[in-house]
């Protein structure tokens, strides 16, 4: 479908509402009141030339006309629309310019606090952390978001997705080689789901993920730990993931990088571990007096 005479329609549309915008300032607009209700009307133009130019798959052209439709609103004190504006600003911008995208995020993010809608601005923090997970791969920048959507969250008494935001903290903790980090994370948010009989199951995963950040620090921490979390969590001595880190651990202290391997083998014929797991036993691995191999 050829919508370049959409794009053309909105080039129009934002010529005239610019008009109305320059003539809602005159004295004979001011004189006759016709001010506020000229700018409402120029809003809602730049708005219709937003969707015109996304239908035309101008995103940048897209963003614009939204950002002048949130500097209207601001200026009619419409706090709430504004944020909607720079919000559809954003998410044009997301499909051509990620820096800009961000602008307009924390443009609507400061109206929302401002407002105490914190869970709303937590949401679009998470945005935030994904631009610059996916497209601007920027990982510390992105821990900063999840760390801010997982305060807002807590505050507003959203642990469950607070506990989302801080997991993918301590995912790429461990990955920045922040173990103790990590590891906090790890352990606090498994002290909050052994106690949910709908979350219970996940706890052994993230004293799991605990224990290996603690393996590569030192293999002492990991015993002790170990043994720690199968106190707190007694279901957790059970799992095949504890089972794994003891045989790992008996491994290591032998130095006996094949017995390592072959624990991995094992555990991942059953339950196949993911590249996060896989970098960390890998790192632990090469702990091992002058093992340079890898888990195949």
């Amino acid at each position: 479908m050829d919508n370049s005479g959409k794009e053309k329609e909105a080039i129009q549309l934002m010529a005239d509402a610019d008009k109305k915008v320059k003539s809602s300032g005159s004295f004979l607009g001011g004189m006759f009141g016709g001010g506020p209700h000229k700018v409402e009307e120029a809003c809602e133009m730049y708005c219709r030339a937003a969707n015109m130019f996304k239908m035309a798959k101008n995103w940048s052209a897209a963003g614009n006309a939204f950002c002048k439709a949130a500097r209207l609103h601001m200026q009619l004190q419409n706090k709430h629309d504004c944020a909607t504006s720079f919000i559809d600003a954003g998410n044009a911008f997301k499909k051509s310019d990620p820096n800009e995208a961000i602008k307009c995020l924390n443009a609507a993010i400061d109206i929302y606090t401002d407002m105490g809608r914190f869970t709303i601005a937590a949401k679009h923090h998470i945005s935030i952390a994904e631009i610059y997970e996916s497209d601007l791969v920027d990982i510390e920048k992105a821990i900063a978001h999840y760390e801010q959507a997982a305060d807002y969250y807590k505050g507003e008494e959203s642990n469950s997705s607070a506990n989302k935001c801080l997991l993918k903290v301590g995912a790429y903790s461990a990955q920045l080689e922040q173990y103790q980090k990590a590891i906090e994370i790890y352990e606090q948010v498994g002290a909050n789901t052994m106690d949910n009989p709908l979350l219970k199951y996940s706890a052994k995963e993230y004293f799991f993920k605990a224990s290996l950040c603690h393996f590569i620090v030192d293999e002492l921490n990991a015993k002790i730990a170990v043994e720690k979390y199968e106190e707190m969590f007694p279901a957790f001595s059970d799992s095949r993931e504890c089972k794994l880190l003891k045989k790992l651990l008996e491994a290591h202290e032998e130095q006996n990088s094949e017995a390592f391997t072959e624990a991995v083998k094992e555990f991942d014929s059953i339950s196949r571990l993911d590249q996060w797991h896989t970098t960390l036993l890998l790192r632990i691995k090469k702990t091992i007096q002058g093992d340079e191999g890898d888990l195949k």
